[in-house]
């Protein structure tokens, strides 16, 4: 993924953990150059297949780039697309200035585009506010209302945290209902911090006035923000029982999808895959991060005018980094009846101390363990549908006693 503003962004959500990235480079100069993109371009299209290839743009928040870098993006993409390569565009956005000339253009150019909302307003706005802490509901709602009117192509990031992770069928309503959201993304948050850090961390990362610590993945403890892991594996088993009785191939959410997936041997997420490393992220000054989730100087795999995303990826450093995921797996993983469907989880949440200290669980390894135990019956049913050429829709016909 690409961040052509960095960490920079219009917002000032409480447990973002990437606005500290702005301590890596200059503050005032957050902004992907023409050069610099035209590289990235270049170098991710001559290094992809034919087919369909999707160039992908986050932040931060990416619109504040504004329309003309993105205009000259498509412009660009155009021009070292292959012959065979189809080439699409996807953009995550907090919505608050997404106005009719944003919306023309991500419709006129396929875009498809994730809005971060995290519920109703008092679920969002328990943390998603602006650099005066004030409350963003209604800007983003203004915002996935102008999307939804030009027909642009959506889904909603939403994540869960301590404010919203015991709503959860008020939170999946509210999207399917309310917004008629199709295509959901629920991502726990984790804030990971030392003891040390974490009065400071619970009040908000910084100071008045003050710049945020420098985030990294380090510390055995988490905010008070946090989601628990059993308030994590209720959430997401809460809203798969009403899923599963009436939405099967009318709402898509991106767990549920995956979970299938990985049953038929087939996986599409880097957190429940065996493995990991393609994820890569780039800066808006082009250099090149192991993970959007490790952008710290340890991490750094170089920069694209000096080296190519394929030579990043085929590093030692990068495949090291991917197999670690597998090869550090704890004793309770490797034995554990879900794990084809968890594969332990995120390596940033792997920090409580297992098998004498020799190995790190998932932190929310409790709920991980509870929902794909709880889904598994039904999976195994949807599997078993589509091997014999039916939709896994079907599944809803079937008896059960969730109705």
């Amino acid at each position: 993924m690409a961040k052509p503003t960095g960490a920079a962004c219009n917002l000032d959500c409480t447990y973002c953990f990437f606005l500290s990235k702005e301590l890596l480079h200059d503050r005032d100069s957050q902004q992907m150059s023409e050069a610099t993109l035209e590289r990235y371009i270049a170098d991710f299209l001559g290094s992809q297949p034919d087919g369909d290839v999707t160039l992908e743009w986050q932040g931060g928040e990416p619109t504040m780039r504004g329309l003309p870098f993105f205009r000259r993006a498509v412009e660009i993409a155009e021009q070292y697309r292959w012959p065979a390569q189809s080439v699409r565009h996807s953009l995550q956005t907090n919505g608050t200035l997404i106005d009719d000339q944003w919306a023309r253009f991500l419709a006129g150019n396929g875009f498809l585009v994730g809005l971060s909302m995290d519920g109703p307003a008092e679920d969002h706005d328990a943390y998603r506010v602006n650099r005066a802490g004030r409350p963003t509901h209604d800007q983003v709602l203004r915002g996935w209302k102008i999307l939804q009117a030009h027909g642009v192509q959506t889904n909603i990031l939403c994540t869960v945290h301590a404010a919203n992770a015991d709503h959860p069928l008020e939170v999946y309503r509210y999207f399917r209902d309310e917004l008629g959201a199709t295509y959901l993304q629920f991502i726990p948050i984790v804030e990971r911090t030392s003891r040390k850090l974490l009065p400071l961390a619970d009040a908000g990362w910084h100071e008045p006035g003050e710049a945020r610590p420098f985030y990294t993945q380090k510390g055995r403890h988490v905010t008070e923000r946090s989601v628990g892991p059993e308030q994590w594996g209720r959430f997401m088993s809460t809203i798969w029982d009403e899923w599963v009785v009436r939405d099967v191939g009318r709402v898509y959410v991106q767990h549920f999808d995956t979970a299938l997936g990985n049953a038929m041997g087939q996986y599409s997420m880097c957190v429940h895959s065996p493995t990991c490393g393609d994820a890569v992220a780039v800066l808006h000054n082009g250099d090149v991060y192991a993970c959007d989730h490790y952008v710290e100087p340890d991490y750094v795999r170089g920069n694209i005018a000096e080296v190519s995303l394929r030579d990043v990826l085929d590093s030692t450093e990068q495949r090291q980094f991917g197999t670690d995921k597998a090869t550090t797996l704890s004793q309770q993983c490797q034995d554990c009846p879900v794990k084809w469907a968890c594969w332990g989880g995120c390596p940033k949440d792997r920090f409580v101390p297992v098998d004498g200290g020799r190995h790190q669980q998932n932190y929310l390894c409790a709920g991980y363990f509870e929902f794909f135990s709880h889904i598994t019956p039904d999976i195994a049913r949807m599997t078993q549908l589509i091997r014999m050429g039916r939709p896994a829709a079907a599944i809803m016909k079937l008896p059960t006693t969730r109705r």
